[in-house]
């Protein structure tokens, strides 16, 4: 079926005045002013009301922290403490509450506009083995796109590490079930729905065997790469104590410096490893609101760029944001970029870029994150029509300057998975009565 999505407010696509045409999964046709389409549609829908994304992009997440926002353990504390206080609640994490979870953090990122995640899952206390196999099977049946990262943490406290025993796996663990959920769920086809991608929590947090493996299996596997790096000025003062060397320098020796990764924060690089990071071509995903929160710096994001780097958008922990939504991520990236290089360094077509193409990148994905002919028809429409809104003369500028939060439909692959504010097939209310119910077993 061909659907004219006809004569929006405003969309942020070259000659596309009048709108686009969807076909299956693809954008067919972009319909510049004074024109109409090649082809006449099946259908139409009257978009004079929206303003039309694509569809954001999610480069940095960990779903099971929705259950321990605003959690009493961790308010107050810097990173180090609060991770070591959260990890000992976060390890009585089970299949269950783990499912309950994942599905809450694909709601709500979907709901603000998002149509493509990346989570971070590095937890594997006993029992929760088939924690990816639980992402892929929720993200499938709501439709969302994902590249699902299996995490790992392998250094625990009798090692000298700071995670407790109880959620570390040995290497051999983490090496063959990287193994077995690439061949079981990694799809390179354009268009893909699941990808995957493996990711040890950061090059200190595990032994060099599974950096060095993971790299391996990713060069097999054409698949990604992703870890924290940088996020605390600590990290480079323990890295130095220990290995008598930087981050950045581990990450290398492990192979990890190629257009393969992407990392989270990359707050604490100094200019010698930003132009390293460029020439490499290694993405870094933005995460706005945890950095505030954490008080930890603000991510050096023009100084990367002008550098070669891609810059992508993520909303981080539900532990460390409290929020799961990316129209939020694309607002405090803007503000915190202005805070750091001046109000005119960021615009908010720079923070939606690097909420959309940006983050399609880190992700090593070409076929999302535009609105252009031959592209998923991944898109996130606005409307206008809340109070913060009344006055706006650049619609598109708004959604940034205002602050929208919730997406008013929301299409994945050419098909409408939010329609007026509600998540298709999804029992909202049910599903937060269910999560609640699941979040008091972590008080």
């Amino acid at each position: 079926m061909r659907l004219w999505i006809k004569d929006p407010l405003a969309i942020l696509a070259a000659s596309a005045e009048r709108g686009i045409v969807v076909e299956g999964a693809e954008i067919v046709e972009c319909i510049a002013r004074g024109r109409s389409p090649a082809i006449r549609p099946d259908a139409t829908f009257d978009a004079s009301r929206h303003v039309v994304l694509p569809g954001l992009v999610n480069a940095h997440h960990h779903f099971y922290q929705t259950l321990t926002r605003a959690h009493a353990a961790g308010l107050g504390k810097e990173l180090i403490p609060w991770l070591m206080a959260m990890e000992r609640v976060w390890d009585r994490m089970t299949p269950e509450a783990l499912r309950i979870a994942v599905r809450m953090a694909l709601v709500e990122l979907m709901l603000s506009g998002c149509t493509t995640a990346a989570d971070h899952h590095n937890l594997f206390p006993p029992g929760l083995e088939n924690a990816i196999d639980i992402e892929v099977e929720e993200a499938t049946k709501l439709g969302l796109r994902m590249t699902v990262s299996r995490g790992s943490m392998g250094i625990s406290e009798k090692d000298g590490g700071l995670q407790p025993d109880s959620i570390v796996q040995d290497s051999d663990t983490i090496l063959e079930d990287s193994e077995r959920v690439l061949r079981l769920y990694h799809d390179q086809k354009a268009g893909a729905m699941i990808r995957v991608a493996l990711a040890p929590c950061s090059p200190l947090a595990v032994p060099k065997r599974v950096m060095e493996g993971s790299a391996e299996l990713a060069e097999r596997f054409d698949a990604r790469l992703h870890c924290h790096l940088c996020q605390s000025p600590d990290e480079d003062v323990y890295a130095m104590q220990a290995f008598g060397k930087r981050s950045v320098d581990i990450l290398e020796e492990a192979g990890w410096l190629t257009s393969r990764t992407w990392v989270a924060h990359g707050i604490c690089f100094d200019p010698a490893e930003i132009e390293r990071l460029g020439r490499a071509g290694v993405g870094v995903s933005h995460c706005a609101a945890s950095d505030m929160l954490f008080a930890q710096g603000i991510c050096p994001t023009v100084d990367l760029e002008a550098a070669g780097v891609a810059i992508g958008l993520g909303v981080d922990g539900s532990a460390s944001n409290d929020s799961s939504n990316m129209m939020e991520a694309v607002r405090h990236s803007m503000m915190l970029g202005r805070l750091r290089y001046g109000p005119s360094a960021v615009t908010p077509y720079d923070a939606l870029r690097w909420g959309t193409q940006g983050s399609a990148r880190c992700l090593g994905r070409d076929d999302i994150g535009t609105i252009a002919v031959g592209m998923q028809a991944d898109l996130a429409l606005f409307t206008l029509d809340e109070p913060r809104f009344s006055g706006a003369q650049d619609p598109i500028a708004a959604l940034a300057l205002c602050g929208a939060h919730r997406a008013d439909r929301v299409m994945v692959a050419g098909r409408w998975r939010v329609i007026d504010g509600q998540p298709e097939g999804v029992d909202l209310k049910a599903l937060i009565a269910k999560h609640k119910a699941a979040a008091r077993g972590f008080a």
